[in-house]
């Protein structure tokens, strides 16, 4: 349509403008209408806004620097050792991801190739875990998350609902389902338990396994059973639980009980490092597994991907048609708006790194777990985690309970926290007699040097915690329990659920190993601030109010700093690390092999994937 412009007469203009200059306001209504420097304007000189938005607005410029300089105060994700979580991705994907952030993943009609191209994803992956594709009973079916955790209440809901639709069926009560899983299984699968109204039946760690029992877990399913969670590597010690085991008592046993595989850590690592291990759609019990592309998929948070063995496994009921371009769009997810960004990145690493590219990384990064695990056996830690491939490339440790020091995992976290190092100390799941234990998380970008950085300033924490004498300790252990978390800025507990009883934390005191805290340190809901809880530093009005705030400004100084003058010891502490010499990579550690080789010739399937032992140079795992 073309608009008409009508032709303006004369009488029509406005009043010159030369008439209307003497009304003009010269003088500038704001000091920061001009300046040289971010921060010769008012905005540096005052607190950003924290509970109330503004008024007025600011610079482009400045926001910008305000926020880039408070975030400066988190950690560096390079160094942070306690998560899985991907951080760091190549140019090109970056580029893509950020081209792509002004796209509604769930806008099929507006965006029909960023739908395809999770199809895509989602066929890939379904291939990696061997579902059924040739099978004309079976067709698998999987969909995009924003994580793992999304992932898991889709499963969830799933086996529940497909249990209530045969109960009703067959005439039987369907108000009482359970869910049978580890003790130490994510916070998320809590949740989808609470959630979705579902029991929670517990296979308890003890001190010698951390992984769930298969004849403990199929003892306790009934006719209420929705189905059993099986961990493909757990956030304590990496394990990859016994899938098969459980998967065979079931057939033994006649138990129509389905088995959903939380691969979120394993899904992307299993496969390329142990491709012998049968924990999939191989096992005629695993009806739906998930993973979490932002983790060993090797993309930014947040994307997880769950599959279906067959439809037969994902209720129709569940299921939204949404109609785009004359085509329906089969939708199952617990949001609606999404970014199209990481599923877009997770095709790119799919198709620029392929099989080989995966392996390869996955290969290193178990090598350098192994190196590390090595090396810290030499200092005397305890491992607990696999080596060789047999879990996931991390390294879970611990003091070793007879030693002489008084100093605990805690402590020792602290220490490397103020080298810059995020290690998370947590104690083990309930049930394990509170073991404490620390651990380092193998990422993509941990390389060997790296590694080596930071033996050395474990070196250094130990040396350091050795040097300080049992009253010094006690007062250390005191300084960790009460700025172990965070900055005295941040208040994460909100005093009306904090000492909720319903979860796993609340009966038994569980901790999740993704920070680095103390046992006391417990992340809650955000507490909204009321404004008599503000105060501007700038308004002090006596000298004992400026004392105060000079006091906790020094808070937040390193320990090292604050050590000398609370406990008069010597200003500078030894740095040299412990040992001869600095450290040398041994020639070679050894040869890679599968844990369970079958043989050593590679194995194609029908589908082009590899099953079979990595190439000959990725099986050198040295220097």
């Amino acid at each position: 349509m073309v608009h008409l412009a009508q032709v303006k007469r004369d009488s029509d203009n406005v009043e010159p403008l030369i008439n209307r200059v003497d009304s003009i306001k010269l003088e500038t209504t704001d000091d920061d209408d001009f300046y040289s420097s971010v921060y010769g304007t008012r905005f540096a000189a005052e607190q950003l806004p924290q509970t109330e938005m503004p008024e007025r607005e600011m610079p482009r410029e400045v926001a910008y620097r305000m926020i880039k300089d408070e975030l400066s105060l988190d950690g560096n994700p390079m160094l942070n050792l306690a998560s899985f979580v991907t951080t760091y991705m190549e140019d090109e994907a970056e580029k893509l991801m950020t081209d792509s952030f002004s796209k509604n993943f769930i806008d099929y009609e507006e965006y029909p190739q960023s739908a395809e191209i999770q199809n895509r994803c989602v066929n890939m992956i379904a291939r990696l875990f061997n579902a059924p594709i040739d099978s004309e009973d079976e067709h698998p079916v999987g969909t995009s998350t924003i994580g793992s955790s999304e992932a898991i209440m889709l499963g969830t809901l799933a086996m529940k609902r497909r249990w209530q639709n045969k109960r009703k069926a067959e005439g039987k009560d369907h108000t009482r389902p359970n869910i049978v899983m580890n003790s130490a299984v994510q916070v998320c699968w809590e949740k989808a338990a609470r959630y979705f109204d579902v029991e929670e039946r517990y296979v308890y760690c003890t001190e010698e396994r951390y992984v769930i029992d298969p004849k403990q877990a199929v003892d306790l399913v009934d006719e209420n059973t929705i189905g059993i969670c099986a961990i493909l590597g757990t956030t304590y010690t990496g394990e990859y639980e016994d899938v098969k085991a459980i998967n065979d008592l079931l057939v033994e046993r006649g138990l129509d009980i389905p088995i959903h595989v939380d691969a979120a850590s394993g899904g992307f690592v299993v496969p390329f490092i142990n491709p012998n291990l049968q924990w999939d759609f191989r096992l005629e019990k695993v009806v739906s597994i998930n993973v979490s592309g932002h983790k060993y998929g090797l993309v930014y948070p947040g994307v997880g991907w769950v599959v279906w063995r067959s439809p037969e496994y994902l209720p129709k009921e569940l299921i939204f048609n949404i109609n785009y371009l004359g085509a329906e769009q089969a939708s199952f997810t617990l949001n609606f708006s999404k970014g199209a960004s990481q599923v877009i990145g997770q095709y790119y690493q799919m198709i620029r790194l392929g099989k080989r590219g995966y392996r390869s990384i996955m290969v290193n990064i178990t090598r350098i777990a192994d190196y590390l695990a090595e090396q810290l056996e030499q200092l005397g830690f305890i491992i607990m985690s696999q080596r060789r491939g047999h879990g996931l490339p991390l390294v879970a440790f611990r003091l070793r309970p007879d030693r002489a020091e008084q100093f605990d995992e805690f402590a020792l976290a602290h220490q490397l926290r103020e080298r810059g190092w995020i290690i998370p100390a947590y104690t083990m799941a309930p049930h394990s007699n509170e073991l404490k234990l620390m651990r380092v998380v193998v990422r993509e970008d941990f390389s060997m040097n790296r590694c080596d950085a930071l033996l050395a300033d474990i070196k250094l924490a130990l040396r350091t915690l050795s040097d300080m004498d049992k009253a010094m300790l006690e007062k250390y252990t005191q300084h960790v329990q009460n700025h172990a978390v965070n900055s005295h800025k941040s208040k994460h507990n909100h005093s009306h659920y904090k000492n909720e009883k319903h979860s796993l934390q609340g009966k038994t005191g569980k901790t999740h190993g993704i920070i680095s805290s103390s046992p006391s340190a417990q992340p809650t809901i955000l507490q909204v601030t009321t404004p008599r809880k503000l105060r501007n530093l700038t308004n002090m009005t006596s000298p004992s109010e400026s004392l105060i705030a000079v006091l906790c400004g020094l808070l937040t100084l390193n320990i090292y700093t604050l050590l000398p003058l609370v406990l008069s010891i010597p200003p500078f502490l030894d740095t040299r690390v412990l040992g001869p010499g600095p450290l040398r990579h041994p020639p070679v550690l050894y040869r890679y092999e599968p844990p369970v080789p079958a043989t050593r010739q590679e194995v194609s399937r029908s589908d082009g994937a590899v099953r079979g032992i990595p190439s000959p140079e990725a099986r050198h795992l040295g220097a």
